[in-house]
C-alpha cells in the first residue's frame, strides 16, 4: 500500500505551478503557509537522527512547521489544549451551539476577514450572555469557548461559530448555581434574531467607519444605497443557528470540543488520491443525511479552496467567554465548584506540563523513545540535523 496522499504532497507537487498562475493576488499570509506546510516535516527544517542504545539502529525525524493551518501540526497542540480545559470543567450537562453566517455576507466577509470574523465574535458572544443573563431565560452568568471555522465539508467559504456551553450558570448575586432546563439552552428562534440584530448593528457602524474594503463583485457595496439595500434584505432573513445538548458527561464533553478546537480547512485521511493533477477526497453530506460522498477538484482549485481558510496574522480563533473568560475564571470557576459541592483534583491541578513524548503515550500507548526496531533499548539524539539541508530553495 502506497504512501496516503497529504495537502503537503498536493502543494509540493503543483504549488509552484498554482503560485506562478496566482502568485499576484495571494497575500503574504497565503504563501507563508503554503511554504510552511510544503516543507513541513522535510530536511528543510532541519531535524535529528536517534540511535538505540542496544541495537545501533538509526532514526531520522525532522522537524514540524508549526503552522496552524498545517493539517499534520494540529494533535499535539490540540491534547495540550484540552488537557488545560479539562482543569476547567464543571459537573454539568454542556450544549453545542453553531451560528452561521447567511450566504449573503460571505463574499463581504472573505475581503475584509479580520474585521467581519471579530464582528462576529462579538455578536455571538453578546448574543449569549446576554440573554442567559436575562431571567425571563436562565438569569445566570454562564460560560462558554467559542471556536471559529470558515469552511464547508467540500472546503467552500462558510464562516461558522462553534460553541460549547454550561448547562447552567452562577447567580447573577454569585450566591447559588442556576441549572438549565434538561435538554433545553435556550430557543433557537430567540439566539437568530438577537445574534442577527448585534451583527448588522456592528456591520453597519464598521461601514459608517471606513473600516470595510469593497473590491472585486462587492465594490458596488461601497456605495451607500447599496450596502444599505443588502442590510435590510439580510434583516428580513432567517439566520440559521443550531443548538443541541452534547454529553452530560463533562470530561467527553471537552473531548466532544476537541473535534472542533484545532481542525483545519481539511484534514489529511480525508484525501483519497492525486493523479493527473485532480485531488479526490471524501466529505459528508448534510444536505443527504450525512452520507459520506467523494469529490474531484482540479488541483489549482484544491489549492485555491484551501487557501480561503488561511486567517489574518495574530487572529485568535478559539476564545473564552462569561465563567471561561480569563478576567476572573479562577475565581468563579471555584464559587461554581463549592456551590455544585465538588473540588478541583489537586493532582490534577497541579499537573506537569506534558512533553510530547508523554502526549503520545497517552494517545497511541507508544513510547517514542523505545526502539522500533529491537523493542528493548532507547533512541538517545546522536545527531542534530541543520535547516536547509535538502536543498530548496527559500
Amino acid at each position: 500500500m502506497g504512501k496516503p496522499i497529504e495537502v503537503s504532497d498536493v502543494f509540493r507537487t503543483h504549488g509552484s505551478a498554482y503560485r506562478d498562475s496566482h502568485g499576484a493576488d495571494m497575500s503574504v499570509r497565503q504563501l507563508r503557509a503554503m511554504r510552511a506546510i510544503e516543507i513541513c516535516r522535510t530536511a528543510y527544517l532541519g531535524g535529528h537522527v536517534d540511535e538505540c542504545d542496544h541495537c545501533g539502529a538509526l532514526r531520522i525525524s525532522y522537524n514540524s512547521c508549526r503552522n496552524r493551518h498545517c493539517p499534520k501540526c494540529q494533535s499535539l497542540d490540540k491534547e495540550r489544549w484540552l488537557e488545560y480545559r479539562k482543569r476547567e470543567l464543571l459537573p454539568t450537562q454542556y450544549f453545542h451551539a453553531v451560528f452561521t453566517l447567511p450566504e449573503g455576507l460571505r463574499s463581504l466577509s472573505l475581503r475584509n476577514q479580520k474585521v467581519i470574523y471579530n464582528i462576529f465574535f462579538r455578536a455571538v458572544s453578546e448574543t449569549l450572555q446576554e440573554l442567559s443573563k436575562d431571567k425571563k431565560h436562565l438569569g445566570s452568568e454562564i460560560g462558554f469557548i467559542a471556536i471559529l471555522h470558515t469552511w464547508s465539508q467540500t472546503l467552500m467559504h462558510h464562516p461558522h461559530v462553534h460553541c460549547i456551553i454550561t448547562g447552567g450558570g452562577l447567580s447573577l448575586d454569585g450566591m447559588r448555581w442556576v441549572s438549565c432546563k434538561r435538554d433545553f439552552f435556550i430557543h433557537v428562534k430567540v439566539l437568530s434574531k438577537v445574534f442577527r440584530g448585534k451583527f448588522l448593528d456592528y456591520l453597519k457602524k464598521a461601514y459608517d467607519r471606513k473600516e470595510l474594503k469593497f473590491s472585486g463583485k462587492i465594490g458596488r457595496l461601497a456605495e451607500e444605497s447599496a450596502f444599505n439595500a443588502i442590510l435590510s434584505e439580510l434583516y428580513d432573513q432567517d439566520w440559521v443557528v443550531y443548538c443541541k445538548p452534547t454529553l452530560e458527561n463533562a470530561e467527553q464533553a471537552i473531548e466532544y470540543l476537541g473535534r472542533y478546537t484545532h481542525r483545519v480547512a481539511i484534514s489529511n485521511d480525508r484525501i483519497m488520491n492525486l493523479v493527473g493533477g485532480l485531488v479526490t477526497f471524501r466529505y459528508r453530506d448534510s444536505s443527504d443525511n450525512d452520507k459520506v460522498k467523494y469529490m474531484t477538484l482540479d488541483a489549482h482549485e484544491f489549492i485555491r479552496r484551501f487557501l480561503l481558510h488561511i486567517l489574518p496574522d495574530n487572529f485568535v480563533k478559539i476564545r473564552h467567554y462569561g465563567l471561561l473568560s480569563n478576567r476572573g475564571k479562577v475565581i468563579k470557576l471555584s464559587l461554581c465548584r463549592e456551590l455544585l459541592g465538588v473540588l478541583l483534583d489537586s493532582e490534577h491541578e497541579d499537573s506537569r506540563k506534558e512533553t510530547w513524548e508523554d502526549i503520545l503515550i497517552r494517545i497511541t500507548g507508544i513510547d517514542p523513545k523505545i526502539c522500533p526496531v529491537c523493542g528493548k533499548g532507547r533512541m538517545h539524539i546522536k545527531e542534530r540535523l541543520p535547516t536547509g539541508s535538502c536543498g530548496l530553495p527559500p
